[in-house]
């Protein structure tokens, strides 16, 4: 195993954390500040920053380095099932429980468990879990002994906790258990110095997961196309755009992101109709599929973080009247429908969701 080497920010895996010269300097230092402590860390910064990426850097850093490192996405584990995905249940101690199972701060024991998306759990929630904290020890459901842990917790969210508890949707009390050393990552527009490694680095990685011959070239133009867009969705819309730029332009040399970027609120894509590559969709056709794609990558959503008026710029029920003039359906007996690129015969250019 690779030993970590802090001056240059390897992980255990080898891999270089991008910016650590640049852009997340200030996140690095504060990073080797609390490595090596057991103290708690929350991570903040918007969604698609790298919050999981500095969570593992923190880790591998440590002396909990050779634990395990668990992450629990705490936005996506069903209120029903989070005692027994969080602590684990006996055998028999609800219907399907046909095996023991261990729980995520269980498995997480001598190592470090990374509680994502914190502020998504629910009140209920929020109290069983500042017990863990504060007492180290948990319950499996349906047993009748108390595990002891020995576990580091490092936490991130996109939200403003701070706001949340003067609103009574976060606890006080957990808020100060998890904020002792808290870390703020930059969003991708302001610290676009990174720009040019990061393009190099999400090259080389599709082109290796593309198939393809060789790396796409990207010159001075690309580089600036990437530099005068604001990227709200941050390093995940930037590695998509990266894909989107590499399956379009084939083997043309070096990379052109025109009509690939989002700009204005509106992404123009060089779609084309069955007549050939000259003939193009009407105004009204275009923006039906861009409105299409982007409720494809927002899953159906409207609203709220990653959803579609969010990654189009504009207002949530701007959105919906525009959909409604072009017969676009939406809501929650819909979404399903979001699952496929495909609009409805029409010509799509390949697009990567945002995950």
């Amino acid at each position: 195993m690779e030993t970590v080497r802090r001056d240059d920010h390897i992980f255990l895996d080898g891999t270089r954390v991008i910016g650590a010269e640049k852009g997340l300097a200030r996140v690095m230092e504060q990073v080797e500040l609390v490595a090596g402590m057991e103290t708690p860390v929350l991570l903040m910064g918007e969604t698609g920053v790298g919050k999981g990426l500095i969570a593992s850097v923190i880790h591998n850093s440590s002396a909990r380095k050779n634990g395990s490192f668990v992450n629990v996405n705490c936005g996506a584990i069903p209120e029903t099932l989070v005692d027994s995905e969080l602590f684990g249940h006996e055998r028999g101690s609800f219907t399907g429980a046909v095996i023991r199972k261990q729980g995520r701060f269980e498995r997480a024991n001598r190592g470090t468990i990374f509680l994502d998306e914190i502020g998504e759990l629910s009140l209920s929630v929020q109290v069983r879990l500042l017990h863990v904290l504060q007492s180290h020890k948990i319950e499996r459901l349906g047993g009748t002994g108390v595990l002891s842990l020995d576990i580091r917790v490092i936490s991130a969210t996109h939200r403003n906790l701070d706001a949340m508890v003067s609103a009574g949707t976060f606890r006080k009390d957990l808020w100060f258990r998890l904020n002792v050393f808290p870390i703020h990552i930059p969003p991708l527009r302001q610290r676009k110095s990174d720009i040019p490694d990061l393009a190099g680095y999400f090259i080389r990685k599709k082109a290796c997961q593309l198939n393809l011959p060789k790396p796409s070239e990207i010159g001075e133009k690309g580089i600036r196309q990437l530099n005068d867009y604001h990227w709200p969705g941050n390093i995940r819309e930037f590695e998509n755009i990266i894909e989107r730029a590499m399956i379009c332009c084939g083997n043309r040399q070096p990379l052109d992101f025109s009509g690939l970027i989002p700009g204005n609120g509106m992404i123009v894509h060089p779609v084309c109709d069955a007549n050939g590559p000259d003939s193009f969709l009407s105004l009204e056709q275009a923006t039906r599929l861009h409105i299409r794609r982007a409720m494809v990558t927002a899953k159906g959503k409207i609203n709220g973080p990653g959803g579609a008026a969010q990654l189009l710029n504009i207002h949530p029920n701007t959105l919906r009247k525009r959909m409604d003039r072009l017969g676009i359906r939406y809501g929650k007996n819909v979404k399903t429908s979001y699952k496929s690129n495909s609009a409805e015969g029409e010509s799509l250019v390949p697009v990567s969701p945002i995950p």
